[in-house]
């Protein structure tokens, strides 16, 4: 639990402007902090104050940019203030009983061997757990031609992800609760975030309602009755897990809730709006009402307390140490990134460990004993002359149910996504892409110039340090794709044409590139096929640029010789309209080595020339035969157009889209996984559906 104690003490934030004769000046960019490092926290004074200082700062620097004076100052008036260049756009534990298992089948499509990673859907080879809407459905898949949902239980709040585990179900979902002093989500525990206060044209709406996240423990031991027995609540919006053995590591991000009554900008009227100096005044004061209700906040104001129910009703509190929070030396603007350790194998419910940065979120990797943390260096503004920077944050896993702060590090650049990140052999190998913002006539934040590293860190002490890195890489391209394997690492940057990078890391304090191959168009994930050959997806794309050639495409790289990297085999897909989610999600790419068989959900829609919508859309799972030494050959595909076509409903939403989203083959059965239910068919006919499992239709 928390304590508060109302000393006064302030503790200074790294270039915080908090003092009442300073409380005008727009906030300086700061520099890269090239040691960067975390501090737990000495107690809730200090957290409190903490957060307080770094509220007003991210309260004012939002409110100087929307004065005059700062847009005459950078050519204009009004106007959006701009980001930073960001990045372009397994198999379960079985339990249960049943019919005998498949001899063999896939499962979630995991970053890390023995590293479970959560999806909405999963299975064990007899059983298909699938989240739609706000249920769980739970289904008998095996034998095949018998699949059938057993039975679905409704999940509070907005189910995101799910682990298998033996008989047990574990669900994570966002619910969003009123708490006083904040504006509240709409009723029964469901609803997306409201507001209290009007919304103008110009500035944020203050007062959103509390996420939490809720982790559900459902026994599935009987299918036909799945029994809820553990609820557990926790301020925060879910963003991943992982799940090693019986420890689940549960990653939750949160931003601060402002404070009833903040305001960001001035009651409009015809005289402020003609005078400027007037309407600068009214901000200024408004900033200082703003800064007088956010510290007149408590600590369970900006971090509220969780709760956990158990079967019998009993609802007990569930608090946080204030020693388990980090704040970062690095500038950085205010959010909340906590760890949660959870053992799914205990008999007794037991209350959750944590530990939250003080920091916004990023890039999550992890191993069995290691997770990461990647966190931009904030830029209050961008000007020419910056150089982008990623803060890595080490956490040891070592014990089962507690992550322990290890070390940090300084990368130079950016990070694409989490295959951006791998630990081998206690180095961790980083790809990204360096970003420098150089001075150009006319634009005030300066040409952004990229290129792109591979650069290598070991633990010394409680820091990462450099241990060695590649030369820059494809000037003016940037990472569409990674993936370190063993001692080799593969890169794959795009502009117009798409080259591939092989890299040797035997050496770790020297990577080296060893190969380069320009193919058109770029790989958005790279899957090990073996030792020597790589399996991609990806967009074909004209040299030219035309987009009417533009295709998915699916690519076997022959890397036999790193130094000689070769396109081997290429498989196009669909029209310039295709698309599918396997592009930027690797659980939807799905390969079956033991039948050499890759599955990939795909959507298109053609103009037909009878007008009927439904005559040139398309949703199916495409299913191709791939061989090293032969390369792909189509066998087929599962269509669901169907199942979303009985809705008699023409468009869709993000809780519940047509697409066909995930896969499970097993043995020589595929099953296509929708938002709108469950299809499976044998590898030798997949136009003829077995049995489908429909589920109930959700409206937007």
């Amino acid at each position: 639990m928390f304590r508060k104690n109302h000393s006064g003490w302030v503790l200074a934030l790294l270039g915080l402007v908090g003092c009442a004769d300073k409380s005008s000046s727009i906030p300086e960019n700061q520099p890269v902090q090239m040691q960067a490092k975390l501090e737990a926290f000495e107690g809730c004074e200090a957290l409190e104050s903490y957060i307080e200082d770094a509220a007003v700062l991210d309260m004012r620097a939002t409110m100087e940019s929307s004065k005059p004076s700062y847009w005459k100052s950078r050519g204009g008036w009004f106007g959006g203030v701009p980001v930073a260049d960001g990045a372009p756009p397994s198999s379960e534990n079985s339990g249960g009983a049943g019919a005998p298992a498949p001899s063999d089948y896939t499962g979630t499509n995991n970053q890390v061997a023995g590293v479970d990673e959560a999806d909405f859907v999963k299975n064990d080879g007899t059983r298909i757990f699938v989240l739609s809407g706000q249920k769980l459905y739970v289904h008998r898949s095996w034998p095949a031609e018998s699949l059938r949902a057993e039975s679905s239980l409704t999940i509070e709040g907005w189910p995101q992800q799910m682990f298998l585990r033996g008989d047990k179900v574990i669900v994570f979902s966002v619910v969003y609760e009123s708490l006083p002093g904040m504006g509240g989500g709409y009723g029964g525990g469901y609803g997306a975030p409201g507001l209290e206060v009007a919304c103008t044209p110009i500035g944020p709406c203050a007062n959103y309602g509390a996420a939490f996240t809720k982790v559900t423990t459902v026994d599935v031991s009987n299918l036909a009755a799945p029994q809820v027995t553990g609820e557990l609540y926790l301020a925060g919006y879910y963003q991943d897990a992982r799940l090693a053995g019986s420890s689940a590591r549960l990653v939750m991000n949160d931003s601060f809730r402002w404070p009833t009554g903040v305001r960001w900008w001035p009651d409009y009227s015809s005289t402020l709006w003609n005078d400027q100096k007037q309407l600068e005044k009214a901000i200024d004061e408004l900033m200082k009402q703003n800064e007088q209700l956010i510290r007149s906040r408590s600590l369970s104001d900006w971090m509220p307390l969780g709760r956990s129910k158990r079967p019998d009703g009993t609802v007990e509190s569930v608090g946080y140490d204030c020693r388990d929070f980090h704040k970062t030396n690095a500038p950085t603007r205010l959010g909340f990134v906590t760890v949660v350790s959870l053992d799914l194998d205990a008999q007794i419910a037991q209350l959750p460990s944590r530990t939250t940065l003080v920091t916004e979120p990023g890039e999550v990797y992890a191993t069995a004993d290691s997770l990461y943390l990647a966190t931009r260096h904030w830029w209050w503004w961008l000007e020419p002359g910056q150089s982008d920077y990623t803060y890595v944050h080490k956490l040891d896993l070592s014990q089962p149910r507690r992550a322990t702060y290890a070390a940090s590090a300084t990368v130079e650049g950016t990070l694409l996504d989490q295959f951006s990140m791998d630990e081998h052999e206690g180095v961790l190998r980083v790809a990204t892409t360096l970003t420098k913002r150089v001075p150009e006539d006319s634009n005030p934040w300066g040409r952004t110039e990229t290129s792109n590293r591979v650069s290598t860190y070991h633990l010394e002490g409680d820091r990462l340090t450099l241990l060695g890195q590649s030369e820059e890489l494809a000037k003016g391209e940037r990472i569409y794709s990674a993936r370190f394997l063993g001692t080799k690492g593969y890169v794959v940057t795009f502009r117009q044409v798409d080259p591939l990078f092989t890299f040797d890391l035997s050496d770790p304090a020297h990577p080296r590139k060893v190969g380069e191959l320009k193919v058109p168009g770029f790989s958005t994930y790279i899957h090990p096929v073996d030792d020597t050959h790589l399996l991609t997806v990806g967009v074909q794309v004209a040299e030219n640029g035309d987009w009417r050639s533009r295709a998915l495409k699916l690519s076997l790289f022959d890397v036999t010789d790193p130094a000689n990297p070769r396109e081997a085999f290429t498989q196009l897909v669909g029209t310039a309209y295709g698309w599918s989610e396997s592009l930027y999600e690797h659980k939807a790419f799905n390969y079956f080595p033991a039948k050499g068989l890759v599955a990939i959900p795909f959507s298109d829609w053609t103009q037909p020339y009878n007008g009927d919508y439904w005559g040139g859309f398309v949703s199916d799972l495409r299913v191709f035969r791939v061989n090293p030494a032969t390369g792909f050959s189509p066998v087929g595909a599962v269509s669901m157009k169907d199942v979303f076509q009985t809705v008699n409903y023409y468009t869709w939403s993000y809780t519940y889209s047509p697409n066909v989203r995930r896969s499970v083959m097993a043995d020589d059965y595929v099953y296509a996984i929708s938002d709108a239910g469950v299809r499976v068919a044998h590898v030798s006919n997949l136009s003829q559906p077995l049995a489908t499992s429909r589920f109930a239709p959700i409206y937007p």
